[in-house]
């Protein structure tokens, strides 16, 4: 007597307990397909190997010691013995802390005078109401047209007449507030919301109290970034440096790692080790400062 079979049919699983596979979506929910997702990275890696690439192969050549050939090909990435003695060079041939406190003096005075002008020329182009402040929003404007070779001998006579040259005052005071910054905080201020203010007004604040406290908290954001614009500015700058100052003793970095490059143009890496020390500051300001530099300025007011 044989024994029926009996055969199991498998049902299909209901939609929610299907394994469902993971979607890869942009900020609206849409789909993103694999290849514009491959072809996203590849340009992301590109525009990092071009941005931080020139910076990392000069930090491996200011670590490489002096039996080891930088011209090799192809090209060793890694130092073979790393060795900081090309930095202890740089301060044997000229005085680099000298020169970097004068750049610090410089740096950190234009970041104050660029957040504390630009902050109060742009609130007071935002929010002030009185005549011709179209007009000076235009002049500002006009100001970032100008090339600066075209106004330098004059800056130059000013700073001669006024007895500043030759010092580092001279060299802040051209660049204590920047046209750029000042429409940079302008647009910042302009959108806010407008009826915060009018809250604080009701209640007895008067425009000063408005602007400590309410507008100002409320673009960190931009103003981190004009203090970073400003300390590189001020940091990087070589040209109004070299011609205001004649004295050696108040040279800033720039100007003199530039006895570097002429007197020993064959040895690169002592060349790569000053370049080093001057970039060096502008990376730990970012580091400090990246918080708020990605900081949105509206959403800073409606939380406030």
């Amino acid at each position: 007597m044989s024994t029926p079979v009996t055969t199991r049919t498998t049902e299909p699983l209901p939609e929610a307990e299907r394994p469902r596979r993971r979607r890869i979506t942009d900020e609206h929910g849409r789909r993103v397909p694999l290849w514009e997702i491959v072809l996203r990275y590849l340009l992301l890696l590109a525009v990092l190997a071009l941005t931080v690439g020139p910076f990392v192969w000069q930090l491996s050549t200011s670590l490489k010691g002096p039996t080891e050939d930088i011209f090799s090909s192809p090209p060793r990435f890694l130092p073979g013995d790393p060795t900081l003695h090309n930095y202890q060079r740089v301060a044997d041939t000229i005085p680099v802390w000298d020169y970097a406190l004068n750049s610090l003096k410089v740096a950190g005075a234009n970041v104050v005078t660029n957040c504390v002008g630009s902050a109060l020329a742009g609130y007071a182009l935002a929010r002030l109401r009185y005549r011709g402040r179209r007009v000076a929003t235009l002049v500002f404007v006009l100001a970032m047209l100008v090339p600066v070779e075209g106004i330098i001998i004059a800056q130059f006579t000013t700073m001669r007449e006024l007895g500043l040259n030759n010092t580092l005052i001279g060299v802040v005071l051209p660049g204590c507030v920047g046209a750029m910054n000042v429409l940079l905080m302008r647009n910042a201020f302009l959108n806010l919301p407008y009826e915060i203010e009018e809250a604080a007004f009701v209640d007895g604040a008067n425009v000063w109290h408005r602007f400590l406290r309410i507008a100002l908290p409320s673009v960190k954001g931009t103003l981190a970034v004009v203090a970073i614009f400003a300390f590189m500015g001020a940091w990087d700058d070589f040209l109004w440096p070299l011609i205001v100052l004649s004295d050696p003793s108040k040279f800033t970095l720039t100007i003199g790692l530039n006895y570097l490059h002429g007197t020993f143009a064959n040895d690169e890496r002592l060349v790569a080790a000053g370049t080093v020390i001057a970039v060096a500051p502008l990376i730990a300001l970012f580091a400090c400062l990246q918080r708020y530099f990605f900081r949105g300025v509206g959403e800073g007011a409606v939380k406030g």
